[in-house]
């Protein structure tokens, strides 16, 4: 019962969000719900797209409530309600492979910036140190007016449009392939690690000291954030 609460609880969240974003300008903004592209054996699910003239914001939904605790590169982050707490994975990281997965079907478009979004229900309280934009529902119109540099030209962000909409296998969508697909992208992960290999861009992993102790960090860092702690 309660996973299928959490289920339902999930709809209503990308519901509310499709409907924020019906008012941003058409003739700036084109927007695509609900997306699902495949690069090789592996499935992306993302919650929603706004191609625009200044870039394509990916927008992930989360429908929690309470607080919400973590910074920009820590794997899991935490919600708490009273005094219970739960892990939820990081979704900037989330977010991140679902870039990823859309600068591999729109390889054409390689000065294309991408703007990664995280969207908390109302019910939520941030308390999160990121870079990235993570705001309440009540401030995701605001958040992406705040973006004003021209990236696309009115052709580009047509033809982009109708690309996404072309690949996007939502019609045909399995979900326990998708899951499946996870679950192959977790081990994978987890393989990598365990050869000391960074599971973002396949270079080393060394040991590195911080305030918290010891972990496990990219040698290619600051270009690479990876970290994993020990």
């Amino acid at each position: 019962m309660g996973l299928y609460k959490t289920k339902i609880k999930g709809v209503i969240g990308e519901k509310t969000t499709s409907s924020i974003l019906y008012f941003l300008d058409k003739s700036k903004y084109k927007v695509i719900n609900n997306i699902v592209l495949k690069t090789g054996e592996i499935t992306t699910q993302i919650d929603h797209l706004v191609i625009s003239d200044f870039g394509i914001f990916v927008i992930e939904t989360k429908n929690y409530k309470g607080w919400i605790l973590g910074n920009e590169n820590s794997e899991y982050w935490t919600q708490v309600i009273y005094k219970r707490k739960e892990k939820l994975y990081n979704p900037i990281r989330q977010n991140l492979s679902h870039i990823k997965t859309l600068k591999n079907c729109l390889s054409e478009y390689p000065n294309l910036e991408y703007k990664s979004i995280i969207v908390f229900s109302s019910s939520a309280e941030i308390k999160v140190n990121t870079r990235t934009d993570v705001v309440n529902l009540s401030r995701l119109l605001a958040t992406i007016k705040r973006y004003t540099s021209t990236n696309l030209t009115e052709i580009e962000k047509e033809n982009i449009f109708e690309k996404i909409n072309a690949l996007n296998l939502i019609d045909t969508y399995d979900k326990h392939e998708h899951i499946k697909s996870i679950k192959q992208r977790i081990q994978k992960r987890k393989n990598s690690i365990r050869e000391s290999r960074c599971p973002q861009c396949g270079n080393n992993l060394i040991m590195r000291n911080g305030k918290f102790g010891n972990f496990l960090g990219c040698k290619s860092h600051p270009k690479c954030k990876f970290i994993q702690n020990i």
